[in-house]
């Protein structure tokens, strides 16, 4: 396999960042399996005093997402809120956020972002916090998207009795949206608010 010249990224060529500029492509073609991969590992991970694994969890968030009639951002942000729980169970929601950032409209990612923060609002106060901290947000043009997203997505996912859709369900899903070019305006559509589908 053909490498760079340098050992220090500032002594090198054009030649040295286009090689690398072609290496990456194959990578980041690639995201989509990494991401399964993840998620399946999330399968064998029961998550510590509940009943469900972290993937069960992302697959009823997704799951019922897409029964309401949510878009394709809202269904895959659903399957992936969590996903940084294995590597940054400290700032899981910041974590997946920037996983998904790129591909996703901005409204999105800004939910995935702040749902820990959000979902306080239902445990908080039995460890003596601020069941209220997400109030910080109350200006911001998303604070009802991701309100509604942690009431009727995210706190309601923890149910062994629940008849979830597989991962192979959402699998086209995750690959057409990691399929889109990165930071597309078109996709990203910042300040554009489409909220949670209305409950029928």
């Amino acid at each position: 396999m053909k490498t760079v010249s340098f050992t220090q990224m500032k002594n090198g060529t054009k030649d040295d960042y286009d090689l690398l500029a072609e290496a990456e492509k194959p990578y980041q073609a690639g995201t989509a399996d990494r991401i399964l991969e993840e998620l399946r590992r999330q399968g064998e991970d029961t998550l510590s005093g509940y009943q469900i694994t972290r993937l069960e969890h992302g697959l009823q968030s997704a799951t019922r997402a897409h029964r309401e009639g949510a878009d394709i951002d809202w269904v895959v942000g659903a399957l992936l809120h969590d996903v940084g729980d294995g590597l940054a169970p400290q700032n899981h929601d910041r974590f997946s956020a920037e996983v998904i950032r790129p591909f996703v409209r901005e409204e999105v990612a800004w939910v995935v972002e702040h749902h820990g923060i959000f979902q306080m609002v239902y445990y908080a106060h039995h460890y003596g916090w601020d069941a209220n901290a997400r109030d910080r947000f109350k200006g911001n043009i998303y604070f009802k998207s991701c309100s509604d997203f942690c009431e009727r997505w995210d706190q309601a996912s923890f149910d062994p009795a629940y008849a979830n859709e597989l991962l192979s369900f959402f699998e086209p899903m995750v690959r057409d949206v990691f399929a889109r070019k990165a930071y597309d305006p078109d996709v990203l559509r910042a300040g554009v608010v489409v909220g949670l589908p209305e409950k029928t």
